[in-house]
């Protein structure tokens, strides 16, 4: 391994793809897998003791998921350059990893050649993106300002309520959080989603996101 390798550690569930990816990126000249993780404990456990130049980071895993994963990581190593690589494409997962700390988001369908390419852009201070997903980021972006003026119509108990959503709370665990009834949750729902001009959870907390 010389000086100009990028070491880089990978966070995948599933054997094929996890075997797959380390097998690509030890076979290719300027690139060293230093670490493969079936889960985000163990991940969280080893990765700041290798600290490797670049993550990948699945999301969809047992127990402590990849946006979990990426929180705990970044208290310790704030410096650390992950990216994701998953099959998720929906706004909300896409938000959460870039508010958690990720500085890529890439799709699992990136043809391996792509994947090299963004493993050295983020490495040198890049956010490598598959286009699908830049796309969704620019179109949040021009939808930031009318998302910050609807949440501003929103009562203190309903900005409270939307963020114990963000953060993946059900309707019970709000409840019980806040001293309310789950009734009440859902009355507050109503009017969040009424001000907000959605009809779901997701949409909501999207919007949240952007404001």
């Amino acid at each position: 391994m010389t000086m100009n390798t990028i070491t880089v550690a990978i966070v995948e569930d599933l054997d094929d793809i996890r075997n797959g990816l380390a097998a690509l990126i030890n076979g290719s000249e300027g690139y060293r897998c230093v670490g493969v993780f079936s889960n985000g404990e163990d991940a969280l456990r080893d990765v700041p003791v290798l600290k490797p130049d670049v993550v990948l980071m699945d999301i969809d895993m047992p127990k402590m998921n990849g946006i979990e994963c990426i929180k705990a990581l970044k208290v310790q190593l704030p410096a650390l350059q992950i990216t994701m690589l998953t099959v998720f494409e929906d706004d909300e997962k896409i938000f959460r990893s870039l508010q958690a700390g990720a500085s890529g988001y890439l799709l699992k369908k990136t043809p391996p050649v792509k994947l090299l390419e963004a493993i050295q852009e983020l490495h040198h201070g890049g956010s490598p993106m598959s286009s699908q997903i830049a796309r969704k980021v620019v179109q949040a972006f021009q939808q930031t300002g009318e998302s910050k003026k609807q949440t501003e119509n929103l009562s203190p108990r309903e900005h409270e309520i939307l963020s114990y959503l963000a953060k993946g709370y059900r309707y019970k665990e709000i409840a019980d959080t806040l001293f309310i009834s789950v009734e009440t949750v859902r009355t507050h729902l109503r009017n969040i989603y009424e001000k907000l001009q959605v009809r779901s959870r997701t949409e909501a907390v999207l919007k949240y996101f952007n404001k």
